[in-house]
């Protein structure tokens, strides 16, 4: 029997000592300054949730959903008819002046349950928290084709987005060579970054680690691995990851469209546009919600893209995936 851990996310001092005795009966009470769906799905993610389940009624979506941390919403529908004088209306206090503000789904199905209809679909974007160019005053030195006047963004995130193979979740397998210098099928680029936080340690579990995220099914399961790993056990880290991350996250990128003319060519279908990967959580390789981000793997694809095109001065633009990995 699988056992899950129960967790109780509160704001700080509501409920008084009671906490303490659902601590005693193996509850994990986690307290917030200020308790709101952003800096919930924040917590969530650094613990490497792969999914959340919201279950909630209209006040809390609304909060939810204007924090942008919901992208697919699943209603169920009762048909029943409601009669008498006191009945609620469409145009009454939760008719047409609230409809108005509705937002519409994309992707919409429906499926009968018992005697209820269950209706499930993707939230749009909402255009208030389309991302912002960050770091606008650093591009031009990325690529110089990059206007700074006239702009285009492109953004990826999720793998089913239009530009969404350029994620390192999309399912295109690079063959790099491991922690003993091996070359490796690798399922992502993001089994090969998260792995080689740990490689070259000199530690049995750092080792077991590696072997982990290099078998794992799936990238989310690969990310998740390699960031609880990476909090939990920080003297398995190698030193001087800070320092080479960038670089290995460049030579497994450029790997990757390297062996995969179709990406190539989807890359340079982008020229002149800045590259903006839309992840609300990750500040380093994100843009973030508001351009705050620093949009690294952006600038890295931006930068393979010039660099494949010429105008960006490289000794390795034409070498392949087994030169590029010493």
């Amino acid at each position: 029997m699988l056992m899950m851990p129960i967790q109780l996310l509160q704001h700080r001092e509501v409920l008084g000592g009671f906490q303490k005795k659902l601590a005693m009966k193996g509850v994990e009470v986690v307290e917030f300054d200020m308790l709101n769906p952003r800096d919930v799905m924040s917590y969530c993610y650094d613990r490497g949730y792969l999914s959340v389940l919201w279950e909630c009624g209209g006040t809390l979506a609304a909060s939810a959903i204007s924090a942008s941390v919901i992208h697919k919403v699943c209603a169920f529908v009762a048909p029943k008819i409601i009669g008498g004088s006191d009945a609620p209306t469409p145009v009454g206090e939760l008719g047409m002046s609230q409809m108005t503000q509705a937002i519409n789904f994309i992707d919409v199905s429906y499926e009968q349950i018992d005697r209820d209809m269950l209706m499930s679909g993707f939230i749009q974007p909402i255009p208030d928290l389309s991302p912002v160019i960050p770091s606008m005053d650093e591009i031009p030195s990325v690529d110089p084709e990059v206007s700074p006047y006239e702009t285009n963004i492109i953004s990826f995130y999720k793998t089913w987005d239009t530009f969404g193979a350029f994620s390192n979740f999309s399912p295109y397998p690079i063959h790099m060579p491991d922690e003993n210098g091996e070359y490796f099928t690798w399922p992502t680029v993001e089994h090969y970054y998260q792995a080689h936080k740990f490689v070259g340690v000199d530690n049995p579990q750092a080792r077991t680690i590696v072997q982990d995220i290099k078998l794992a099914k799936s990238p989310e399961e690969a990310a998740r691995i390699g960031r609880t790993r990476q909090k939990e056990f920080p003297e398995l880290v190698r030193t001087d990851w800070e320092a080479t991350k960038v670089d290995v996250m460049y030579r497994a990128i450029k790997c990757k469209f390297s062996t995969y003319p179709s990406l190539t060519n989807m890359l340079l279908s982008t020229a002149g546009s800045v590259l903006v990967e839309s992840s609300p959580h990750d500040l380093f390789w994100g843009g973030g919600r508001e351009g705050e981000g620093l949009n690294y793997l952006g600038r890295l694809l931006m930068q393979l893209r010039s660099e494949i095109r010429g105008t960006f001065p490289s000794m390795l633009r034409r070498e392949r995936c087994s030169l590029i990995s010493r």
